[in-house]
């Protein structure tokens, strides 16, 4: 607290003293002012992440902004987002009027000082001090004992008796069910629990404080600890490569892993570490929209608990009916921060603490009923004595409406045991972490005690018992565990398999498209994903003497390097550096080896330049040689001059898009020819299916209707005014978010375009 008041005042000294007295210098003046917007920039970041994580910048955040976003819930912070972006323009418009000193000589003594005042207030401010933690905290130590505590599990349960459901209760954490302090908020569960081997201290640790760390430490036996560099588990098609987890025991046993929930399985990365560690059937929100009985009964992050939960025991019983040997994992998804979602045919929809109604507990009284509900169908079912059910939180609820409430509590994490076979009423008040969780379940299932660091709690002392200081110890094999994710440091060969999509050298494997920027002893591999750049401007950014290999797209590269290629939606690598011109070759066979190969040029500061410059190109201005426009590749042909009312470029093609214009409309350079066809390949969305869609070249009109699926149409056109303008107007654009990146962003679409042609007539 007192560092970030010393970081304020500094920064208000410097912002003073410099219009004050500094004078006009357009140098200095840029200088502070960007060093200003960087503090102002670090403090909206702390505050934005600290309302999340109650913690500030913490590995929760680095992970989930260098992973994948797809699914996020996002949709109630839009309008604050873009009240913070507006704020801040506001922000440094404010500061750079103030900043613009007064109309006299320039004080280089005075520019200095505010130089140094500045530059203090960003060493001094919260989130540069945590920012710079959590990158020294991944530097390796020398006298590290984890491999002393590590320990690489019993692979295989070798005579397995039960069956397993695990069932993950989002921020449902064990300090609500103290009634003395939230009287008949979970009394439903609180049942379930009292009748049940529950464990009642659970210590939450770093690398366990989101949903995917908890899946992690859970299963894995380890905090999630990702590279802090553009090294992201979002460009892995494996997750903790080195790791045998609780699912690849289960499987190599026997299990066939079943993981359902109600969110987008993408988000953070959760597909990716489920395929990489045993689990071969896996549903989200995607999967199940063809499943539920109300597809469009759904909040903001997916389908919710009372739908999920069905779905569970609907599979439970069928796996069970089967006679197979399964594991059935579910994510509930209710609770989730910051106010959480009350299902429709919960019992009690409200819940009400200090005399007023919390949204937050609202959203627990109800999911819980439904966990409650689904265990005791499943203890009412002829196969509870078969079956092993494990209740957890994932994590410690993050920042909520009822925060204020939880944090005067002692807060522990939720997990408690029903074996079907022996059930029992106990509590285990030994000290204990989430890691130890998975590893407790196996020794029940009839396996080993460990799991990496986790330990049984029923016949091992967990690591929060022998290390009095638990949190301290797990920051110090932070590197340690950063290491499991195997990233190699050198490169000679590297292998693109086209049918798994996967970009694979030195036992690493990630998925397409992929950029490395290679350097001596280092490499770091660069992901697109939804919110990172587009790889081009990525690559844009490299220094001169980078190397680089990227396998993408062959018309993202080929209109730098190989022309005859730049039309091309097949799979090409370029290998060089931007100071040269870099190798494209097309990739042709479902799997290549390809070495690595760096052609010998002389550095050239006018290919730099250029190369810098066409990667930057928006790819709504690219111009390329054809007849046709593709609309499956970026830009268009060099005889069109603009376009509007179309959405961003997919496989297939491109959506007209309502939001950015009426109607389709593409200019073209030259006028059009006196008679054409107009050869169009498109479908139609939605109500504009087989309906007409009004095709306008000048004063002429003519109609096509289109179905779900691209088909052919050519229409005969005659301009005699001379008109470059081809105008498509959809019947009624559709709001939908059809083929969306997050799912919260919908377009109107009226008509899907894949190709035009203009070929004149006689």
């Amino acid at each position: 607290m007192l560092l970030g008041l010393l970081s304020i005042v500094l920064f208000c000294a410097a912002i003073g003293l410099y219009s004050i007295k500094a004078g006009r210098n357009v140098g200095w003046f840029t200088v502070i002012l960007l060093i200003a917007c960087l503090f102002i920039v670090l403090n909206i970041t702390f505050i934005a992440s600290d309302y999340f994580t109650g913690e500030g910048i913490n590995d929760a955040v680095l992970y989930t902004l260098t992973s994948s976003m797809t699914g996020a819930g996002v949709g109630k912070y839009i309008l604050p987002g873009l009240g913070i972006a507006v704020g801040l323009i506001v922000i440094v418009g404010g500061l750079a009027w103030i900043l613009r000193g007064k109309n006299r000589p320039h004080h280089l003594g005075y520019s200095l000082l505010a130089l140094v005042l500045v530059l203090l207030s960003v060493n001094t401010a919260p989130a540069y001090q945590q920012v710079k933690s959590l990158i020294t905290s991944q530097k390796p130590h020398d006298d590290s004992d984890f491999s002393t505590y590590y320990q690489v599990p019993q692979e295989v349960i070798k005579n397995p008796k039960l069956n397993l459901v695990y069932i993950y209760a989002e921020s449902l954490e064990r300090t609500y069910f103290d009634d003395r302090v939230f009287p008949a908020l979970t009394p439903e569960l609180n049942a379930v629990r009292h009748s049940a081997l529950d464990f009642s201290h659970t210590d939450q640790l770093p690398g366990m404080d989101y949903t995917i760390a908890g899946m992690v430490a859970s299963q894995c036996g380890i905090p999630l600890f990702a590279p802090f560099e553009g090294n992201s588990s979002a460009s892995m098609s494996s997750f903790f490569p080195k790791n045998i987890c609780l699912g690849d025991i289960l499987k190599a046993s026997g299990y066939k892993n079943y993981f359902i929930q109600g969110a987008d399985l993408r988000f953070a990365g959760k597909d990716v570490f489920l395929s990489s560690h045993g689990f071969d059937y896996s549903y989200g929100a995607q999967e199940l929209k063809n499943v539920v009985d109300d597809p469009a009964y759904r909040n903001n992050w997916g389908f919710y608990d009372d739908t999920v939960l069905n779905e569970v025991y609907k599979k439970f019983i069928e796996l069970s009916e089967k006679g197979e040997r399964f594991s059935l994992f579910t994510l509930t998804v209710d609770t989730h921060h910051p106010d959480g979602f009350v299902s429709r045919t919960c019992k009690r929809r409200s819940y009400s603490h200090d005399g007023k109604e919390n949204k937050t507990f609202s959203a627990v009284t109800c999911s819980q009923e439904h966990i409650a509900a689904l265990i005791e169908k499943i203890k009412a079912s002829p196969y509870f004595d078969q079956t092993l059910i494990v209740v957890s939180s994932d994590h410690l609820a993050m920042n909520n409406s009822a925060y204020k409430y939880l944090t005067p509590q002692e807060r522990k994490n939720l997990f408690f045991v029903l074996p079907g076979n022996a059930p029992k009423a106990e509590i285990n008040d030994m000290k204990r972490n989430p890691m130890d969780n998975g590893a407790t379940v196996l020794d029940i299932l009839g396996g080993g005690s460990a799991i990496g660091l986790g330990r049984s709690s029923l016949s091992a002392e967990s690591l929060s018992y022998i290390f009095l200081n638990m949190k301290e110890k797990i920051m110090e094999w932070k590197p340690d565990i950063i290491d499991l994710w195997n990233f190699p440091k050198t490169i000679d060969a590297f292998t693109v398999d086209q049918n798994h999509n996967t970009f694979s050298y030195s036992g690493a494997n990630f998925r397409l498209p992929m950029l490395l920027k290679v350097g001596k002893d280092k490499i770091e591999p660069l992901p697109e994903s939804e919110y990172s750049a587009p790889l081009r401007y990525q690559l844009a950014g490299f220094k001169a003497e980078d190397k680089f290999i990227w396998v993408d797209k062959c018309f993202k590269m080929a209109r730098l390097w190989k022309p005859e290629l730049e039309l091309s939606d097949a799979l090409c690598v370029a290998q060089g550096q931007l100071d040269g011109v870099p190798t494209v070759n097309l990739l042709q066979a479902p799997q290549e080896v390809i070495n690595v190969s760096w052609s010998q040029q002389s550095a050239d500061p006018g290919h730099f330049k250029h190369n810098v410059e066409q990667l930057k190109i928006e790819d709504n201005n690219i111009r390329y040689p054809s007849p046709d426009f593709l609309f499956n590749i970026p830009g268009a042909p060099e005889s069109v001059k603009a376009f509007n009312g179309i959405s961003r470029q997919e496989a297939w093609g491109r959506w007209s898009n309502a939001n950015l214009a009426p109607d389709v409309t593409i200019e073209y350079q030259q006028p059009l020819p006196p008679h054409f066809a107009l050869k169009i390949t498109a479908k139609a969305f939605g109500t504009n299916i087989d309906k007409p869609i009004v095709v306008s070249v000048g004063d002429e009109q003519q109609h096509i209707m289109l179905g779900s699926e691209l088909s052919d149409v050519t229409l005969q056109f005659d301009n005699p005014e001379g008109s470059n303008r081809l105008t498509i107007s959809p019947p009624t654009p559709e709001l939908s978010n059809e083929g969306n990146i997050l799912g919260h962003d919908p377009r109107k679409l009226g008509i899907g375009i894949q190709s035009i042609r203009i070929e004149p007539g006689e």
